[in-house]
């Protein structure tokens, strides 16, 4: 009977991970079950936040064990999210197994939107998540998510993040007036950043969701050197002209060896609301050709619609307002994509190692 399960386990894919569920190592255990010889148990532990495939995969299993004479079967389905590699020379933060930068490298093509309905997806599919508004001169993360709160000190030191919708966040829009500009140079507006990384009592975070400011200066290069990001995700409009900075954001990650996920293609089609008539305002097709000329998986479209700019300025993004929309499904699809993208990158075992302290 065991081997009629494994067999069953071995012909079921993993979703986004191009394996089957025994090959990508979710298996975590399956046999018999000692109060019923002729009901099996099977547990699974998935790499990534992924709540919502559940049903459909065991509702998967159950069906081929059926169709192998296995009527009975437990199936229990939880997340095992680890700390995966980062850039080389840079050390993993403290209480942060995974770091996605998020990135554009030019303003107004829906980066910081996406960035918020991302980190919101993978809330709602079970994982412990955190959001870094990086962006020192232009922070949006307070109006995007609604908050006027400032964050408290800490008294381990540093700041308490602010938690809403069960998420971790900061920005430095938090601890300065909104009419406030933040008239600094680079190097002033590079360590600010740093301190707020580094300095905010972030608690057992699977992802810190980092929204980067557009373009590729001195505060993006001093993030991709500095801070231990897992990968990132490239923002872009199907616009040529969007495309051109798109690749130089990719290029510089390449440079500094953080790998990219994937491109997000925002704005990829406009459907009237009153007609359905479509049209592609901005192009057709640019992000999959560069998909395909850099060879990176092209995460998901997402269609200019009305709803995602009202969302987002009421302080409710499209996840947390219409989650069972489409376009709130197509969220969760760039979610589920992006962080099995990590999880077939090596793991990070650094902290399984004792740390050695010499005393004189």
């Amino acid at each position: 009977m065991k081997e009629k399960i494994h067999a069953v386990l071995s012909q079921i894919s993993a979703p986004h991970l191009q394996q089957s569920l025994q090959e990508a190592g979710i298996v975590a255990d399956y046999g018999v079950k000692e109060t019923d010889s002729n009901a099996a148990y099977i547990k699974l532990q998935f790499p990534y936040p992924a709540k919502s495939l559940f049903a459909g995969i065991v509702a998967d299993i159950k069906k081929g064990l059926q169709e192998v004479g296995i009527v009975e079967a437990e199936v229990e389905c939880t997340l095992d999210i680890k700390p995966h590699i980062v850039q080389g020379g840079v050390k993993r933060l403290p209480q942060i197994k995974n770091i996605i930068a998020v990135s554009s490298a030019k303003g107004g093509v829906g980066k910081s939107a996406t960035a918020a309905n991302l980190a919101l997806a993978l809330v709602a599919e079970g994982a412990q998540v955190g959001m870094l508004d990086a962006d020192i001169y232009g922070p949006s993360l307070p109006v995007i998510l609604g908050i006027q709160e400032r964050p408290q000190g800490s008294a381990k030191g540093g700041i308490e993040p602010l938690v809403v919708h069960n998420m971790q966040v900061m920005s430095i829009g938090f601890l300065v007036d909104a009419a406030q500009p933040m008239v600094w140079r680079g190097p002033i507006a590079t360590r600010a950043l740093t301190q707020l990384l580094q300095e905010t009592q972030w608690h057992n975070l699977d992802y810190l969701v980092l929204d980067m400011p557009p373009g590729t200066g001195d505060i993006q290069l001093t993030i991709a050197q500095k801070a231990p990001v897992t990968g990132a995700i490239i923002v872009t409009t199907p616009q040529d002209l969007a495309l051109a900075d798109a690749q130089k954001g990719l290029v510089m990650f390449n440079k500094v060896s953080v790998p990219t996920l994937g491109i997000v293609e925002n704005m990829s089609v406009y459907c009237c609301p009153n007609c359905g008539h479509s049209a592609q305002i901005f192009g057709i097709g640019g992000a999959k050709k560069m998909c395909e000329k850099y060879d990176i998986p092209l995460l998901g479209e997402v269609p200019l619609d009305l709803s995602i700019r009202a969302d987002t300025d009421a302080g409710c993004p499209t996840v947390l307002k219409s989650p069972d929309s489409a376009i709130s499904a197509i969220y969760r699809q760039i979610a589920h994509a992006a962080t099995a993208q990590i999880a077939k990158k090596p793991r990070d075992h650094s902290s399984a190692f004792p740390q050695v302290v010499v005393e004189k």
